[in-house]
């Protein structure tokens, strides 16, 4: 096996959401980011990007993007509320395991499906790869999931999956120093990051003094850590802002290769090589 890490970029479809979902905005709206009362204009199309990780101890699919149901039914598959604030666009050949097959991976090949958190676009094709060795999320983001704060999610993308949760620990990283360690050598870190969600979890993957950060949803592109424009829906506005931070004081050091949210339309899929 190589002992070379390699980050694949894929984009598995598109979102249309309010521009101040992505980027708050101060307004007198009290929920912009829901794009209600809201000028068509203010509507913007943001890429997807899930990421398969090619490393030495295993196979890691981060985000699952849209399921290929959002092709036929959005509505139904998103439910009324969730498909008021996002539309989907999946073309042909850009669902996740079409892109797997195109690579010659079987979903089966998969050692770990991991979630960063369980946005519907970022949770919606989790059936697709079901038959992959193991899910995983973080267990404050399951709990939020099925619990109290449902309403921000789509259960119905997991029903039936077996998708196991890991607890964070005491680490040196993010702003809650707390992550997982999936290999226990460092290598590959989910670090909580809490604000957009409750249990979201940017991944740090290291080799060789130098590393990639996948921040996802911390914020959704390079400007939101260069300018500090945290994303407009959060559960805690407060925590946000910190995580963000920490994205910022880990995306300038020389070390860090690239640094990279789910949704920046400045990044085009590609590969790299750590």
């Amino acid at each position: 096996m190589a002992s070379s890490v390699k980050i694949h970029l894929l984009q598995c479809g598109s979102v249309r959401v309010d521009r101040s979902l992505p980027f708050r905005e101060k307004t007198i709206h009290p929920a912009p980011f829901t794009g209600v009362f809201r000028r068509k204009t203010c509507q913007v199309w943001l890429p997807m990007f899930s990421y398969l990780i090619e490393h030495p101890k295993g196979l890691i699919l981060m985000d699952t993007g849209w399921h290929t149901d959002v092709r036929v039914n959005q509505i139904k598959h998103l439910g009324m509320i969730h498909y008021l604030i996002n539309k989907a666009d999946l073309p042909a050949g850009q669902a996740i395991h079409e892109q797997l097959e195109q690579r010659g991976i079987k979903v089966s090949d998969l050692d770990f499906v991991v979630l960063s958190h369980l946005h519907s676009d970022h949770a919606s094709g989790l059936k697709l790869v079901r038959s992959a060795k193991k899910i995983l999320v973080s267990e404050p983001e399951w709990i939020c999931a099925n619990g109290k704060e449902k309403i921000r999610y789509v259960p119905s993308m997991w029903e039936g999956v077996k998708v196991e949760t890991y607890r964070f620990s005491p680490s040196e990283y993010g702003p809650q120093k707390s992550s997982f360690d999936l290999f226990r050598d460092g290598t590959v870190q989910f670090v909580h990051t809490p604000g957009h969600t409750r249990g979201l979890a940017c991944t740090l993957i290291q080799s060789k003094n130098k590393y990639v950060l996948l921040f996802f949803d911390a914020g959704y592109a390079r400007k939101s850590w260069e300018k500090m424009i945290p994303p407009g829906t959060a559960v805690d506005k407060e925590q946000a802002w910190e995580a963000l931070g920490w994205v910022r004081k880990m995306s300038q050091p020389e070390g860090c290769i690239a640094s990279l949210a789910s949704h920046d339309t400045g990044v085009q899929p590609q590969t790299i090589e750590l």
